[in-house]
C-alpha cells in the first residue's frame, strides 16, 4: 500500500521546484493531487511532467487572491471528493536590498504572496478537512523564518511570520484532528535561490552561489526532491502525533 493512498492533496506553488517535485512523489504515493499556480502556461507544463494525469488536476490562482483561493479548493472537493492534505508553498523572494531602499509596494508584495496567502489556502481548507474528520497542513517557510539576513527585510520578515502563524493554527486546529506544520529550507538548488544569487552578485552569482555552500556543514545546497520527502511524511499520517512544529532541512546551516 502507497503511503497516500486514498489521500486528496492540494499544492499552493506548484509550478516551483518544490512543488513540482512534491507533487511528483505525493502522486506516486497514491494520492490525488490539485496544482494550484499563478500561470496557466506554467501548469500546463507541470501537469505534462507529474504523470498520473487520471490523478492530477490543476487551478489556476494568484495566492493572495481569496475568491481565487476560495475556488481551488472548492474545484478541488468537486474532483476528487475533499481534502486531506495541503501543501501552502506559494511565496515569492521579493528583492534583496538594504530596508531604507525598499519601496513599500516591494514590502507588502512579499507580506501578501507569503504571509496572507497561506493564510487564504489555510483558511479555506479547514472546513473540508473537519467533513473528513482532520487532515494535514504544511506551509513553506524557511530558515530565514528562524535567524535574520541582511538586505532581505521582507523575506525575512515573512518568513518568521509563516512560523509563528503555523504555531498559532497548529493550538486552534488540533481539536479537529488537523496538523499544522511549517517547512523551512534552507539553500535549495532551484529557481528561487538562483534569482536571489543574481541579485547579490549580478556580474558573478556563481561567486555567491560557492560562498554560501562553504558555510553550510553539509557543503552543498539541497535538492527539491529531499524537500518533497519532507513533505510526504508530513502529509502522510506517519506524522499523526506532529503539529506546530518548525521543520529545518538546511544540510546543517542554522547549527554551524
Amino acid at each position: 500500500m502507497a503511503r497516500l493512498d486514498g489521500k486528496v492533496a492540494i499544492i499552493t506553488g506548484a509550478t516551483g521546484g518544490i512543488g513540482e517535485a512534491t507533487a511528483r512523489l505525493y502522486l506516486n504515493e497514491g494520492a490525488k493531487v490539485m496544482l494550484v499556480g499563478r500561470s496557466a502556461e506554467k501548469l500546463s507544463a507541470s501537469l505534462g511532467r507529474v504523470g498520473h494525469e487520471d490523478s492530477v488536476a490543476h487551478f489556476v490562482a494568484d495566492a493572495t487572491d481569496e475568491d481565487a483561493t476560495r475556488d481551488a479548493v472548492a474545484a478541488t472537493v468537486e474532483a476528487f471528493g475533499g481534502v486531506d492534505i495541503l501543501f501552502a508553498n506559494a511565496g515569492t523572494a521579493g528583492a534583496a536590498k538594504p530596508l531604507d531602499q525598499l519601496t513599500l509596494e516591494e514590502f507588502n508584495h512579499v507580506l501578501q504572496t507569503n504571509v496572507v496567502g497561506v493564510w487564504l489556502s489555510v483558511k479555506h481548507c479547514v472546513a473540508p478537512m473537519r467533513e473528513r474528520g482532520g487532515g494535514s497542513i504544511m506551509a513553506t517557510a524557511s530558515v530565514a523564518g528562524v535567524i535574520g539576513f541582511a538586505n532581505l527585510t521582507p523575506y525575512i520578515s515573512s518568513k518568521h511570520a509563516v512560523c509563528g502563524f503555523v504555531k498559532t493554527a497548529a493550538l486552534e486546529l488540533a481539536d479537529s484532528g488537523i496538523r499544522v506544520n511549517a517547512i523551512a529550507p534552507g539553500a535549495i538548488a532551484n529557481r528561487m535561490m538562483k534569482s536571489l544569487e543574481e541579485q547579490m552578485s549580478p556580474d558573478d552569482p556563481d561567486a555567491v552561489h560557492e560562498a554560501i555552500e562553504r558555510t553550510i556543514p553539509m557543503k552543498r545546497y539541497g535538492t527539491d526532491e529531499e524537500v518533497a520527502n519532507l513533505a510526504l511524511f508530513l502529509g502522510s499520517d506517519e506524522s499523526s502525533f506532529t503539529t506546530g512544529a518548525v521543520y529545518l532541512i538546511d544540510g546543517g546551516y542554522t547549527t554551524g
